[in-house]
């Protein structure tokens, strides 16, 4: 994962693991009943926490707000919080101090806490530091309207209650800021798989799928708007599961046939889950990207059993085999965690060398930072000296460079049908798009075509994280 801000209004290259993204100004128009009130709303985090501000900036236009985009001139301003990593927690808690002088020259200004570091630090931000009037959990949006109320009456309030059965279903997302292309459509929220490094069980609580009627609505509704691309969102989207009668293939089935021209991604998937079922299914649609972003951690079975990944190294080798000889063109993303407890050189080298094998068109690679109440935290003392990770993460880096090139070169040559997506960000005279493997492309321009537009390209060389290409009858 990269420690780098991504303003969320670039909703085409977000991605499900990247935790450090941070949304500036999200913008949705002044709703018919506007109290005169502004929102400023600011995400840090995965996708899923991008989809949840999506939620909120729904329920807050229905109470009336409208959205800004300078903090200043907010009277609510809500930061969607992520716990994976104590650097995204040090950036959060440092943006509340920011908050929280504007506050004193305004001093009618709500400020609140979304997500999971509201869950998981619940009231220590009302008790100890003060930084905050509202702390909300993922699963609590819906109790907004009551904790703004006892806020305006200077009651400091907290709802971090976690839910079996919550999912949000029938809540209209609001696009913020969307390039009205590309979009989220969550199908299911919590997680039941216990990986000793993640806070994700205890934030967001056990797994629940959104019914797949609703699911297929949205998508539906957003194609009838124009978009061309939904990404099913989950943590682990292949234990989707409605009442036994519908499966994760099933679902991307039914999202596929809404319409061709309707792309449809993914993500994430555990390794464990992602069944044949899921990559025929992939093969029967053209429309269902070949793109599957597979989690790794790390190459050795003795680290992985330390994370309860619940698979070896093996087992994810013949998931890795499977999906090549089934899909050939998919692509094949990662995580990777380095310096996980008790890692030694040798384990350390298994990752090198899975890295190695499977060759991923990209990776999200971090050092380990230990995570309060986790099993990790309970069990596992960190003892990988910081310049070793960091030595380590290097080495890693390097290898998956040298990966990313060598797959993007296989591109040379080749043509691929490209979704536009908008304009190059280094010129207005290229024009830019995904494949369907996820990977960006540059090509000039030629008047005749905008976003949404799908175009063939001829790839004719690379960069080291971009194709360049043009168009081609």
């Amino acid at each position: 994962m990269f420690d780098r801000p991504l303003n969320l209004k670039d909703s085409s290259e977000t991605a499900m693991h990247d935790e450090s993204r941070q949304g500036e100004a999200l913008i949705i128009e002044r709703p018919k009943q506007y109290t005169g009130r502004k929102l400023y709303i600011e995400s840090y985090g995965c996708a899923m926490n991008f989809a949840d501000s999506e939620i909120v900036a729904s329920l807050m236009l229905d109470m009336g707000f409208e959205t800004t985009a300078q903090y200043k001139e907010a009277d609510v301003i809500f930061i969607n919080t992520c716990s994976i990593r104590d650097n995204a927690e040090q950036r959060v808690r440092n943006r509340l101090r920011e908050f929280s002088a504007a506050k004193k020259k305004r001093p009618g200004m709500t400020i609140g806490v979304l997500g999971c570091m509201a869950e998981r630090l619940k009231s220590k931000f009302l008790e100890e530091e003060k930084l905050v009037d509202i702390v909300i959990g993922p699963d609590s949006y819906r109790d907004l309207p009551n904790l703004l109320s006892q806020a305006d009456e200077g009651i400091r309030a907290v709802n971090v209650l976690l839910s079996r059965e919550e999912t949000y279903a029938d809540i209209s997302p609001v696009r913020l800021n969307s390039n009205g292309i590309s979009a989220f459509v969550s199908i299911m929220r919590g997680c039941d798989n216990m990986c000793s490094f993640c806070v994700v069980p205890f934030t967001r609580g056990r797994e629940r799928s959104r019914d797949p009627e609703s699911i297929v609505r949205e998508a539906k509704e957003l194609f009838e708007e124009g978009y061309r691309e939904v990404t099913l969102l989950g943590q682990n989207v292949d234990s989707y599961k409605w009442e036994d009668r519908l499966n994760f293939a099933g679902l991307l089935q039914l999202v596929a046939q809404i319409d061709p021209l309707l792309r449809v991604r993914f993500s994430t998937s555990h390794p464990k889950d992602i069944t044949d079922e899921v990559l025929h299914t992939m093969n029967k649609y053209d429309n269902i990207c070949n793109h599957i972003h597979l989690p790794v951690q790390s190459g050795n079975s003795r680290v992985l059993e330390l994370m309860n990944r619940t698979y070896t190294r093996e087992w994810y080798i013949e998931r890795i085999d499977t999906i090549r000889r089934l899909i050939p063109d998919c692509s094949i993303s990662t995580d990777v965690i380095i310096g996980f407890c008790t890692e030694t050189e040798e384990e350390h080298q298994d990752t090198l060398s899975m890295m190695d094998y499977v060759k991923y068109d990209f990776a999200y690679m971090y050092t380990y930072s230990e995570r309060p109440g986790t099993l990790a935290a309970k069990r596992f003392e960190d003892d990988i000296p910081e310049d070793v990770k960091t030595r380590r993460f290097n080495e890693i880096l390097k290898m998956q460079q040298a990966c990313s090139l060598n797959r993007l070169e296989q591109h040379i040559g080749k043509t691929h049908r490209v979704l536009i997506d908008g304009f190059s960000k280094k010129s207005d005279k290229d024009l830019a798009g995904k494949t369907e493997h996820n990977i960006t492309v540059v090509f000039p321009a030629n008047g005749n075509n905008k976003p949404g537009d799908y175009v063939n390209v001829e790839i004719v060389r690379c960069t080291p994280a971009t194709l360049i290409g043009q168009i081609i009858n």
